[in-house]
């Protein structure tokens, strides 16, 4: 991974084999970034997107591998506890043009994943909502 920061922008390059959140993570701790919104596209071989059930306030998720382009990546980045936080949602294509999505639990870039993280001055924190079964934005 490569990335370079312009004001509050950070451009990234996701390399060959590297798991995309786990790089968000690493980006934004080391540019001590505690709120962003982020966008991204490009190719992944193994991922796993998730919905969340409402009633019964339960993820469930999904494995695909193959050859997928990613056509949409997009997220934000808040805190919880004063720790990061990502929410991320992707759409991935495969050979036929089927799209498949969800809540990002993991993806593995298997050409390049190309990033743009925006960063907003200020802190949105997140706590766990019961009734919602949810970690929500939570506004002081």
């Amino acid at each position: 991974m490569e990335y370079k920061r312009f004001n509050n922008t950070i451009v990234a390059r996701i390399d060959y084999g590297e798991e995309i959140l786990e790089k968000i993570m690493e980006i934004c701790e080391k540019e001590q970034v505690k709120l962003a919104n982020v966008n991204a596209l490009g190719a992944i071989n193994e991922f796993t997107v998730g919905l969340f059930d409402t009633s019964e306030k339960k993820y469930y998720s999904k494995d695909y591998s193959g050859d997928f382009e990613i056509v949409s990546l997009t997220g934000s980045i808040t805190t919880m506890n004063g720790k990061l936080y990502t929410h991320i949602h992707l759409s991935a294509s495969d050979r036929e043009n089927k799209v498949y999505g969800g809540h990002l639990s993991k993806a593995i870039v298997s050409a390049t994943c190309e990033m743009f993280i925006h960063i907003e001055d200020g802190i949105v924190d997140r706590e766990f909502n019961e009734e919602i079964g949810l970690n929500l934005f939570k506004f002081e």
